[in-house]
């Protein structure tokens, strides 16, 4: 499928973080010295007891303390994410609305609908990054490899064989198969499922033969159930740092981690987005935080808000790219 260039330039970056330019006389006085005034929703765009609500949840409760007023989380999951992402974008503009979500429905949901019910890019304002996950490349027992060079000649000797699953058409660990198949060569049949849960149970039981994991799976790995072969990070995890890198096996550049963060309406004032990523930022220092982040296999990451915007510009670019050149869309 021939591609058209993806221009993402200042003015995107810019676009995506919306508010930057807004300055502190445009927010009224009261709201300056006295925000908030009442409790705050967090809307997290993904069901409860996942990665994101996981992850959401003792943010929240730390910037309740911060700010004096409840921060309450509220789950609206649905299309992708694009359910809770589009309430936020239409939200009053006045801090009391925002949104944790994982970076791809910013980064690559744009691509893989055919209609969005907002503008990712105009809509939204990146306000904090919260954590990076790393994805795990995940084998069942039966598939004779030990590295992930043995996976890549046995895949070559066996085309089409191999079953691969994913939470999702158009997830990240789908996007992450399809980059390794197409980077290697390779063949396998994507099998997707209505979550992450449901996809481990699959390669558990070895209705599928390999998955790229968020971190639910290492605990199985450990325990031999299943066999980790390799980090889709540009850096060996901190959790399994014996465990080499994608690039490391044969795959360079290899890197589909990817962001969560805490995005406000666009037209949000600069001194109140300015803040929050400040108290955001201070919340991602403390034990607490670090804990609940470090137990869902990511890392936290504290940006500031131009670093953040730049970071989701850049991820939306290549992502974009490869979904376009790879004619993948959410839809069967």
């Amino acid at each position: 499928m021939t591609s058209r260039p993806l221009h993402l330039t200042r003015r995107h970056v810019l676009a995506m973080g919306a508010g930057l330019a807004l300055s502190a006389p445009m927010m009224p006085a009261w709201a300056q010295t006295n925000w908030p005034t009442r409790p705050v929703r967090m809307v997290v765009n993904f069901p409860t007891g996942g990665s994101s609500d996981a992850m959401a949840r003792p943010i929240a409760a730390a910037l309740t303390e911060a700010l004096g007023q409840p921060v309450v989380v509220d789950n609206r999951a649905g299309a992708s994410g694009n359910l809770g992402a589009s309430e936020v974008a239409r939200a009053a503009a006045d801090g009391y609305t925002m949104l944790f979500s994982p970076g791809s429905t910013m980064i690559s949901n744009p691509f893989l609908f055919a209609q969005m019910p907002f503008d990712a890019d105009r809509d939204v304002a990146p306000v904090a990054s919260v954590a990076r996950l790393s994805l795990f490349l995940m084998v069942h027992p039966s598939v004779p490899a030990n590295s992930i060079q043995e996976l890549v000649a046995y895949m070559r000797a066996h085309p089409g064989r191999l079953n691969y699953g994913s939470n999702g058409l158009g997830s990240s660990p789908h996007l992450a198969a399809e980059m390794m198949l197409r980077q290697l060569g390779l063949q396998a049949t994507h099998v997707p499922f209505r979550g992450a849960a449901p996809a481990l149970t699959d390669l558990l039981g070895g209705q599928i033969q390999f998955m790229f994991d968020s971190g639910p799976g290492l605990p199985h790995a450990a325990e031999g159930r299943l066999r980790l072969l390799g980090v889709g990070s540009p850096v060996r995890s901190a959790q399994v740092p014996n465990t080499p890198t994608m690039a490391e096996s044969g795959l360079p550049g290899f890197d589909v981690d990817t962001l969560f963060g805490i995005y406000l309406p666009s037209a949000t004032p600069a001194p109140l987005l300015d803040r929050l990523n400040q108290e955001i930022n201070k919340a991602l220092q403390t034990p607490r935080v670090q804990e609940a982040i470090r137990a869902m296999g990511a890392v936290p990451l504290a940006l500031s808000r131009q670093a953040f915007a730049e970071r989701m510009a850049s991820d939306r670019n290549r992502f974009g790219q490869f979904i376009r050149e790879a004619g993948i869309t959410a839809q069967q």
